[in-house]
């Protein structure tokens, strides 16, 4: 099993298992470094109160990706989760994280950094952060929250079109580039 904070390097095929040669790596590397809990909130506002309420709550969930380069071919995922439990009775709890991973990325070029940094490592960040959510809602008294899959590759570009369509739309009410 390989170390989770190791890239995998390189292979010279011409000769296996020896480096290339004048430390030419030029073949594109991913891997994650790391993955950590940056911010949790656990509020449970009505407590005790709320664990007497025979009404079925209601749960929203909110989420955002942000990423920043960290380092030189470091890139850090943060993947923030809300969700927020109502009743006609108020607030059941609020659970609030900000959940990060440090990617190594290396001869990547932007058309595929961007969207691994926007969809397919918040996918592969989900699963973790989805376990504490549903901790910590269990952890404030609650049932766990088992918050479904999201299809992250299909948001993103769902996002990258709607953006393409309004960038289109402006163009085409103002075609000659006037503000």
């Amino acid at each position: 099993m390989a170390d989770e904070g190791n890239i995998i390097s390189t292979l010279n095929l011409d000769a296996p298992g020896a480096p290339l040669p004048n430390g030419a790596d030029t073949s594109p590397a991913i891997g994650f470094i790391s993955q950590y809990v940056k911010d949790l909130s656990v509020e449970n506002p009505n407590a005790p109160d709320s664990f007497q309420w025979a009404e079925t709550p209601e749960t929203q969930v909110e989420f955002n990706i942000a990423a920043r380069t960290f380092a030189a071919e470091v890139h850090e995922i943060e993947l923030k989760i809300k969700a927020t439990s109502t009743t006609a009775q108020g607030t059941a709890y609020i659970i609030e994280l900000a959940f990060g991973g440090l990617i190594a990325m290396r001869n990547i070029p932007e058309d595929q950094a961007h969207p691994f940094l926007f969809a397919e490592a918040p996918r592969l960040l989900f699963p973790f952060a989805r376990r504490i959510i549903a901790d910590a809602v269990r952890d404030a008294g609650f049932p766990p929250l088992m918050l479904e899959p999201i299809d992250f590759n299909g948001l993103y570009f769902a996002q990258l079109q709607a953006q393409q369509d309004e960038a289109l739309a402006a163009a085409v009410a103002n075609p000659q580039g006037e503000a």
